[in-house]
């Protein structure tokens, strides 16, 4: 049985990702969540957070939220107004069956099956990759993978749609076929198949960076695809693969000191690079998630120990009831070094509070045994 400070221990990613959430309930009511009026993954990456809270907790008044939110755009018909013509739209969706599944409201599901029949509209490359937006012809991005890639599965699962399972699985083998790095195990941003774009390489098409938060998703993506199809055998072993080989490959640019990483992730020794918080806690939750399921061993709980450490010392502030979440790069393009280098940092913003929130949960899951 735990004493009194090791279970204050346990329960703190617990307190700091209800820190976060109360920091934007007080901020923002459900319709009032930036960008406005936007069905989007700025709002739907910072609700899964809060669902995975409701989940751990019970408290109704996150349920409650996160169901405001989507109230506000969804009407009386299931109708829902999205950007059909991107990837990003789709994230958001991944919340809707969950809604469904403690409302029964009939509206949820019809609003996903929008969001699927926009899926049929996206461009594609010569082997069926998604477009990451129509304004990025011929471009994979790494987020689009998370994007995307739960929401199809879990709109497989209640629609029966199995062809969209190897849809995903296709996602991802072309991402690892033409964005990975042989030399470091990391992947790059963007990917132009056409290799047009001022930033792609002239022979592999390639942006030229690792940028931290795309990374991130990408891991984060891994895991909860995996966690969906859970032990259903669709061909999801090499996710497995990916998972382990990237996160050995991304354990190695942990910064020593602080345990965080970089908004660039292989050039923490350039001075103008710097410590970026959303990226590493999107690295918290897709290694501790890794290490809940077995397929890492425990010699990487040390890394995750460490990064959240770092994570409350280095990037928040911790308040009465609320938390001040720094170091968060605010929405990025692909470009080359000095792009990323010289973005805005922010605080609170959707980007970061959404991805503290889930890295501290799976934390909390990861610990609290």
């Amino acid at each position: 049985m735990k004493n009194t400070k090791e279970k204050m221990a346990t329960e703190t990613p617990l307190l700091m990702a209800e820190k976060a959430c109360q920091a934007l309930m007080q901020t923002f009511r459900p319709e009032e969540l930036p960008p406005v009026n936007e069905f989007h993954y700025h709002q739907g990456v910072f609700l899964y957070g809060m669902y995975r809270v409701y989940q751990a907790t019970g408290k109704k008044e996150y349920f409650n939220y996160v169901k405001g939110y989507f109230d506000h755009l969804i009407d009386e018909y299931g109708n829902v107004r999205f950007e059909r013509d991107q990837l990003d739209s789709t994230m958001a969706g991944i919340l809707l069956f969950p809604l469904y599944e403690e409302t029964k409201d009939q509206r949820y599901m019809i609003a996903a099956k929008r969001l699927r029949s926009a899926l049929d509209t996206i461009n594609r490359t010569s082997e069926n990759g998604f477009w990451h937006k129509e304004k990025y012809p011929y471009q994979m991005w790494l987020d689009g993978l998370f994007m995307g890639g739960p929401f199809m599965l879990l709109y497989s699962q209640h629609f029966h749609e199995e062809e969209l399972i190897q849809t995903v699985l296709l996602q991802e083998k072309l991402m690892r076929k033409h964005m990975m790095d042989e030399k470091t195990g990391l992947l790059y941003h963007a990917w132009d198949e056409k290799k047009v774009q001022p930033w792609a390489n002239s022979e592999t098409g390639c942006s030229p960076e690792f940028w931290g938060r795309s990374v991130g998703w990408y891991g984060t993506a891994l895991i909860d695809l995996l966690e969906i199809l859970a032990d259903r055998k669709r061909g999801q072993e090499e996710l497995i693969q990916s998972l382990q080989h990237f996160i050995s490959a991304i354990v190695k640019f942990q910064e020593d000191k602080t345990g965080l990483w970089y908004q660039i992730v292989d050039k923490g020794d350039l001075e103008d690079n710097w410590l970026e918080s959303s990226s590493s806690a999107l690295f918290i939750y897709f290694i501790a998630k890794a290490l809940k399921h077995g397929y890492v061993d425990d010699s990487y709980r040390q890394v995750v120990d460490k990064a959240y450490k770092g994570l409350l010392e280095h990037m928040v502030v911790e308040n009465e009831t609320t938390l001040t979440l720094s170091g968060i790069c605010i929405g990025t393009s692909a470009g080359v070094y000095d792009y990323y280098v010289e973005r805005p940092t922010s605080e609170n913003d959707l980007h970061g509070m959404g991805a503290f929130i889930l890295g501290s949960m799976a934390y909390y899951d990861l610990i609290k045994e």
